[in-house]
């Protein structure tokens, strides 16, 4: 077997988040619709960032995803100090401390660590080969994240603190870690949620709590989850059309343009829109997974297996909090909510697959 220093795109991979990408513009020109002629400026916001995280990938996809990753590290610490920055001098906006004004634009660095976090990882596995398996590589592969986590926790954002946790996991199984150690640390997390529910905010015992019974607080926690289930119910078969949604056009809708996009694609485009949509999703998810499946590199694999854990994980939450299946906790739906960190970031992730899957072992 020879290695393949420059193989062919992976075209439906690509394809797949192109078009992604480009519908989030479309919806978020949608959802912020209010009935006027010119566009709400954060459609161009979301045009610029997604022309952003085309050239992004596009370099990183004909960039041999090893010597970037002599940089991991280096990029994982400025991540984690950007996240200590935010703690110490960060403004607070939605009671969180998550983004860094820069002019008209701002800078999520949790959003980014999701990326460099599976980098640092990938490196560190990558040098310790030949230790995977013992308890002492599990040990310190849990304390190289753990950094990230406590501080994505403390600004608070539980959910991107709780996206690192199945992306660790995944890397690590994927890598050939034992499977004890995996589940001895899913055992302990269930055995401390008492002491992590003492930790949580207020609103956000809040939202846990209306995930069962909305109705105990319609008018507070429990209101954007009822509108959600309103507007996708709304949307029948085949939705009520582009523009014509009644729940994000006269407001009703909460947050309609990030983390509940996806009730604004239900309704106006039905049940079929939203199934193409997921199938959307499905095929880059699966393409991920041959890609890393293919990888015999063992730090492509892991970045591989990173990637496609975060978007797979982030895509089924999302989904599931707008129908009621799961809490609210506040992740974006990838590439298509709006926000410059986010979408930037998947289509990083989008790249490094793309990079994987040209340098696998032929």
């Amino acid at each position: 077997m020879i290695l393949a220093r420059r193989g062919r795109i992976d075209k439906l991979l690509l394809f797949s988040a192109l078009l992604a990408a480009a519908l989030g513009v479309v919806f978020v020109y949608s959802a912020t619709w209010s009935g006027g002629g010119a566009a709400n400026p954060l459609v161009l916001k979301q045009g610029a960032w997604f022309v952003a995280g085309l050239v992004l990938m596009v370099l990183i996809a004909n960039t041999d995803y090893r010597r970037i990753l002599y940089f991991a590290y280096f990029a994982y610490g400025l991540n984690l100090l950007a996240l200590v920055f935010l703690l110490l001098f960060g403004g607070e906006r939605y009671g969180a401390r998550r983004w860094i004004s820069m002019g008209p634009f701002s800078l999520q660095p949790s959003e980014f660590v999701k990326i460099t976090m599976i980098l640092a990882l990938a490196a560190f596995l990558g040098e310790r080969r030949e230790k995977i398996g013992t308890l002492g590589n599990y040990i310190g592969a849990v304390i190289l994240i753990m950094p990230a986590f406590v501080l994505i926790f403390l600004q608070p954002d539980l959910g991107t603190a709780l996206v690192l946790i199945p992306i660790f996991f995944a890397v690590m199984f994927i890598c050939g870690e034992r499977v004890k150690y995996i589940l001895f640390s899913l055992g302990l997390g269930m055995a401390s949620l008492p002491v992590f529910w003492g930790l949580l905010k207020d609103y956000q015992k809040s939202r846990l709590m209306v995930f069962l019974d909305p109705s105990q607080d319609p008018l507070g926690a429990g209101y954007t989850i009822i509108q959600s289930k309103i507007a996708i119910g709304s949307g029948g078969l085949l939705g009520k059309g582009w523009l014509n949604g009644t729940q994000s056009y006269l407001r009703f809708l909460p947050e309609r343009h990030t983390d509940f996009i996806f009730s604004v694609i239900g309704e106006e485009w039905g049940f079929i829109g939203a199934l193409l949509l997921v199938g959307l999703y499905a095929l880059m998810i699966s393409r991920g997974l041959r890609i890393t499946s293919d990888s015999a590199d063992m730090p492509g694999r892991a970045v591989a297996a990173g990637v496609v854990t975060l978007i797979a994980f982030q895509v089924f939450v999302n989904i599931s909090m707008t129908i009621g299946l799961m809490p609210v906790v506040g992740l974006p739906l990838p590439a298509i909510s709006y926000g410059g960190s986010s979408t930037i970031a998947t289509l990083i992730g989008v790249g490094f697959l793309l990079s994987v899957s040209r340098r696998t072992y032929r």
